[in-house]
This record gives structure tokens, sequence and C-alpha cells, in this order.
């Protein structure tokens, strides 16, 4: 929903309604993942996409059908459906959209949400989209607050709601979108209730060592990729925000006491770009023990194996070391700082959803694997 903000925070402050429609269920090679959506305003402007143009003119008629009626529905389009062929979803999948009208009336939280959003603070929206509920009820969960309810008028609302919320600050902490299953009243052990959570957790970080050209490079494609991005260089006449545009911020500071200092989890990417093992070897020993998803440095592989000995010599113990992926990126054959940029963005996209890194011609099954995380 993060691409349609923007539109959809603009019809919103105006005081109308517009039509959201979000996917919350994918099968199969779905070309977009849970949480994808798609805005459509009283006067006919869309925003977003949900199936990169495969069915949005049938999820456009949808949005303005529900606009009329002030209803939420679930539509599901995909190789199933009679006319799956008519609205274009061709490639296989199964998509299942929610499509709601949001204004000021029905969902009065929404500005705050957008507002977290913006900030990049956590915040979940959790939906009834199956099931004996009514479907669009709506939960607002915050890490210390939450707004709205599940069952609205019912008398076990609060056990439904508390459930949700325990789940849903989990998803938020793990950055995971995704559909989770209730008894009426919260239990766990009943999938009676389907609740679509949309976890907007804050970008993940992507932490660039060594402000040379190749970390423009990178900071501009992990922008793209929606990174949070710093570059850090101990020489200030080099870490400037002038030569990094693309990222969100720049240190002047030896990075390996820069990096002791900050809050590292398992959704930060590194990259050590410095070449100079004065710098590398004593952020590496940092970096290699902290929950940081990736790690990768570059070099040859002569420099790889200096530096094995060095950070070895420093006590890192092999497990530590069988971490480090250097040299960097996915062979790709790249030779320019923006070739070796894709090359390192590849190993990072392989690295979060589990691909092979192999041709697809020389695959065969889903192309889509399992949807693991969402930061869109």
């Amino acid at each position: 929903m993060r691409d349609v903000l923007e539109d959809a925070g603009g019809w919103y402050a105006a005081g109308e309604t517009f039509g959201l429609a979000t996917v919350v269920r994918t099968f199969r090679s779905a070309p977009r993942p849970p949480g994808a959506a798609m805005a459509v305003s009283a006067g006919g402007e869309a925003a977003g996409s949900v199936s990169g143009g495969c069915v949005e003119g049938a999820v456009y008629e949808v949005a303005r059908e529900v606009l009329a009626s002030g209803e939420p529905v679930v539509r599901r389009y995909g190789v199933s459906d009679d006319d799956a062929f008519a609205v274009g979803l061709t490639c296989g999948g199964i998509l299942d959209v929610l499509v709601e009208p949001v204004g000021p009336a029905t969902f009065p939280e929404f500005g705050d949400v957008a507002a977290a959003v913006a900030k990049g603070e956590p915040v979940a929206v959790a939906t009834v989209v199956g099931g004996p509920g009514r479907v669009g009820a709506r939960r607002v969960v915050w890490p210390d607050r939450a707004s709205g309810t599940l069952a609205p008028g019912e008398a076990y609302a609060a056990r439904l709601d508390a459930a949700v919320d325990d789940d849903a600050r989990g998803m938020l902490a793990q950055g995971v979108t995704g559909v989770r299953h209730y008894g009426r009243e919260g239990e766990r052990r009943l999938d009676d209730l389907e609740v679509f959570v949309h976890a907007f957790a804050p970008p993940p970080r992507l932490l660039v060592f060594g402000a040379i050209d190749f970390a423009a490079a990178v900071a501009r494609i992990g922008r793209f990729l929606g990174y949070r991005v710093t570059v850090c260089d101990a020489r200030p006449v080099f870490a400037t925000p002038k030569r990094f545009p693309d990222a969100d911020e720049v240190i002047v500071r030896w990075p390996h006491r820069y990096l002791a200092e900050e809050t590292v989890d398992e959704r930060t990417a590194i990259c050590v770009l410095t070449h100079d093992p004065k710098f590398d070897v004593p952020l590496l020993e940092i970096a290699l023990r902290t929950e940081a998803g990736y790690v990768g440095a570059m070099g040859s592989r002569r420099t790889h194996d200096d530096r094995l000995a060095r950070l070895r010599e420093a006590g890192l113990g092999e497990d530590e070391l069988a971490r480090l992926r250097s040299p960097i990126g996915l062979d790709l054959g790249a030779r320019t700082p923006e070739e070796t940029a894709v090359s390192i963005a590849a190993e990072l996209v392989q690295l979060r959803w589990g691909g092979s890194g192999r041709p697809l011609t020389e695959t065969g099954g889903r192309i889509h694997g399992p949807e693991a995380r969402d930061d869109a």
C-alpha cells in the first residue's frame, strides 16, 4: 500500500472516499505479493497496481461498485475463475483481493496510518476477510496501542482483538504480512475467521561502508529496492551528501565505531566496500557478530583470503566467517559500478526470497517462491 499512499492520502485529506483494493492472499505464480494495492478515487483516477497489469481493469470496476454500494468485498482472480482469461491473469497464479471504501467516515485511522508509514514508524492494519465475521471490520495496531475492533457489537470482541494484537505486533517485528486464522473469540486452534494483517514495518536498512563510486551505485539501487540507506566513511572529503544523493544519511566516522553503536537486526544488510584492511577488518569483526541478515565485502579472491586470515587472527570462528559473502554479489560478469551494484542487489533479492540465482530458462516449477516478508 506504500505505493498509493501519496495519492490516497491527498484524497483522504480532502474528505473524499476512495476505493482501496489490496492483495490479501496469493497462490502459485501470482505477479504481486500480499499488501500490493490499487486505489481508485471518486472521480475515477487510479493509483498503484494489484497485479502488474493483469487484472487491473476488473479490479477497477469492482472498486467503482464498492464506492457506490459502500460495502467491502473479497474477490478471487486466477486460473480457477471462469473469467480468468477475460480479465487477463494468464500467469497461472491466483489472487484474493479485498476491495473496500476508505474515507474519514469508514476508516478514521487512515490518516494516522499514512503518517506512521511516511515516518517509518511501525503500524499494522488487521482486517476481516473471511469467515463468520463482518468482512472489512478493521483494527489498527501500533506497538503501544490499538484502535477499532474486528467484531463490532459482539461480547467477545475484546478477546478476539487481544489475540490479533499479539500476532500483529509479532508480525511487525518480523516484517511479515499475511492472513491469520482464529476462532471467533480469538482461539488460535480454530480457523473459522480469516484476518489479513498488513504489517507496515520500518524499511529495512542498508549500511554501505566506503565512500567510493561503487558505493554511490549501491546506494542508488538500494533505495530503489526500498532500503533506508546509510553511507559511512571516515574521510570527510569523500563522505558528503553531494556525492551520495540517494543515501538517506551520510555518516563521517570510523566504520567500526559507527556500527558498534547501531541497532542491527536480521533485516539489515551490510556492504563493506572499503578495500582497506585497517577499515574492513575491524568493521567485519563487529558486523559478523551482529544479527544482520546479509554481510558482504568487496575485493578480489586474494583480498578475501587475506581478509579471512586477519579475521581468524582477530578471534572469529568458522561459523562466523561462513556468514561473510565475499567476493560480494552474484556472478554476473559485472565490471562497472552500476553493474556491480546490480550483482549485489541480485544477491540481496536471492537471499530474501530463496532463489537459486540460475537463469529461469534452466529451472522448472514455480517462478515466485513463498512470500517471506513485505517491505512495499
